[in-house]
């Protein structure tokens, strides 16, 4: 969480994010955050945003992760989507780690 405003900082949430979610698409996700893959990132954050609202009526579970991965792959390449996609990364870690805790 940055120091200003309590705001959550958009890549501190994806990194704490990219170590809760299945080891194989946090390795992807690492790949297409990177810098040489903009030219990847744009459209394969389009086809999974496309893909979990196309995907939702036939399978609402199995589709639902790809609408906020897609838009936090979108995120980082428009810095205008960067603090909405921090707030729900935050909140979605929160989530994770309280699910997590209560197991144990």
């Amino acid at each position: 969480m940055s120091l200003r405003e309590g705001i959550p900082d958009f890549h501190e949430e994806m990194d704490r994010f990219q170590t809760r979610i299945p080891t194989w698409v946090g390795h992807n996700l690492k790949r297409l955050r990177g810098e040489r893959a903009k030219w990847v990132r744009v459209p394969a954050g389009v086809a999974l945003i496309g893909g979990g609202v196309l995907g939702f009526l036939p399978l609402p579970i199995v589709s639902i992760w790809m609408l906020p991965v897609g838009l936090a792959l979108l995120a980082h390449d428009i810095p205008t989507m960067r603090r909405p996609m921090a707030r729900l990364l935050h909140f979605t870690n929160r989530k994770i780690e309280k699910r997590k805790t209560a197991r144990f």
